[in-house]
């Protein structure tokens, strides 16, 4: 059990990374948006959303990894566990779900 909590740290490491681009976008098309037009403002947009969709799809990806391969190792010994890994492996993939959102929001801008 020690070794997920370990590689879920990586998951909410992608989680940061995410909003820190979210932010980043907002302050990028803020900065561009007072000195070019409309049109390059939104290509700030749309490489923020990139980002943020990229970024959170990368770490829920490695995240995944890691704690699949721990799960299974969990489960081969204990298969009481497996409810407890399938709870682990959703966070995970509940990253990826929050850097699509976040992709949405960046793009409803």
């Amino acid at each position: 059990m020690k070794e997920l909590n370990g590689h879920v740290t990586i998951s909410l490491l992608a989680a940061l990374a995410t909003t820190l681009a979210l932010v980043g976008s907002m302050g990028i098309e803020s900065a561009f948006a007072q000195e070019q037009d409309a049109a390059s403002a939104g290509s700030s947009r749309l490489l923020g959303a990139g980002l943020a969709f990229g970024l959170a799809a990368a770490g829920a990806g490695i995240g995944l990894g890691f704690v699949g391969a721990a799960g299974l190792a969990a489960i081969s010994d204990n298969p009481k566990m497996q409810s407890r890994v399938f709870i682990f492996v959703g966070m995970v993939e509940s990253i990826a779900i929050y850097g699509i959102v976040m992709m949405f929001i960046i793009l409803g801008q």
